[in-house]
């Protein structure tokens, strides 16, 4: 049987391979550029590596068209499903929402260099009023310089990876098994912590009911909306009476809110973890009394709870 010459099937590889990272799918998508960049070493064909560059930059482009388009069809809505899906807590979201604020789309040039932060940040392109010709320049050039430096580094790190492709191949498929078992506990341990942290205040947090009757006895109990700017434009609406805090900047308008008051918490992610990230803080300040709302935002309006517009700076 004739042996495969893996450099002839880079092309494959590397379009497969990014693809599927570009998706959202637990693939390793650096590393596989990095172990394709060094077989493409041996082949010494020009045209093979430009292939498969360019096989690559498909993948990753039509990955993340699949996702600006979601972003531009469903709007900032995409982003519950993403908190729901995601192995990074819901903050990786409000990371990326406050990223983009500040960058807009130059930041797809950088994005892939940073783990789930582009996942995030094309369906909010998507969402906002980005062209698509603008996006698809920004996200081509971030995209071809990720793919360079992944590449690149196998070509010039061929001999380390060959050495380590051969100790693979001695244990033949047991190594994959191996290597299996450790994305698939990777993956386990991702979540885990997530629930760990929602089972830490799962105890303290509070449902819509409680938060009605809450505010028919105390009309002027505390509701800290921690939502991001970019999603209170998309959803310019709040409990009545909550305060409008962002994260990225809240601790020291945080700090002046009253210890001792009732704090309840709510954001729009359905897993609120932002919510209970913020309770946390909270607690560590001296606040006895934090409360995250369960379901956010979302499940408020759900249960046909009163909600009101908010006036928004552009």
């Amino acid at each position: 049987m004739a042996s495969i010459n893996w450099s002839d099937t880079a092309p494959i590889v590397a379009f497969a391979g990014v693809f599927a990272g570009a998706i959202g799918l637990p693939v390793p998508a650096m590393p596989t550029l990095i172990v394709v960049g060094s077989t493409l070493v041996a082949a010494r064909d020009p045209l093979l590596i430009i292939g498969t560059f360019i096989a690559a930059l498909a993948g990753a482009f039509l990955g993340d068209a699949a996702w600006f388009l979601t972003g531009r069809r469903f709007g900032y809505r995409v982003l519950d499903g993403l908190c729901r899906i995601s192995l990074s807590p819901d903050t990786c979201v409000r990371r990326a929402s406050g990223f983009f604020e500040k960058r807009g789309v130059k930041l797809l040039l950088v994005s892939r260099f940073i783990p789930g932060l582009s996942l995030v940040a094309i369906p909010i392109a998507g969402a906002g009023d980005t062209r698509f010709s603008r996006f698809t320049l920004y996200d081509l050039l971030g995209a071809a310089l990720w793919i360079v430096v992944g590449l690149s580094a196998g070509m010039l790190f061929y001999r380390q990876i060959d050495a380590v492709l051969s100790l693979l191949r001695q244990f033949g498929i047991g190594m994959f098994a191996v290597a299996a078992i450790g994305l698939a506990l990777w993956i386990a341990f991702r979540y885990a912590r997530r629930a760990l942290l929602l089972a830490r205040l799962r105890k303290s947090r509070i449902s819509v009911d409680e938060l009605a009757r809450l505010l028919a006895n105390e009309p002027g109990a505390l509701i800290v909306d921690v939502r991001s700017a970019i999603s209170r434009r998309d959803d310019p609406y709040v409990i009545p009476g909550s305060r409008l805090f962002d994260l990225a900047t809240a601790d020291q308008e945080l700090a002046t809110l009253p210890r001792h008051s009732a704090l309840v918490i709510y954001c729009s992610c359905p897993n609120e973890v932002s919510a209970a990230k913020v309770a946390e803080r909270l607690s560590k300040l001296g606040f006895s009394n934090v409360r995250p709302l369960t379901g956010g935002l979302g499940a408020w309006r759900e249960a046909g709870g009163d909600v009101e517009a908010i006036a928004l700076t552009t």
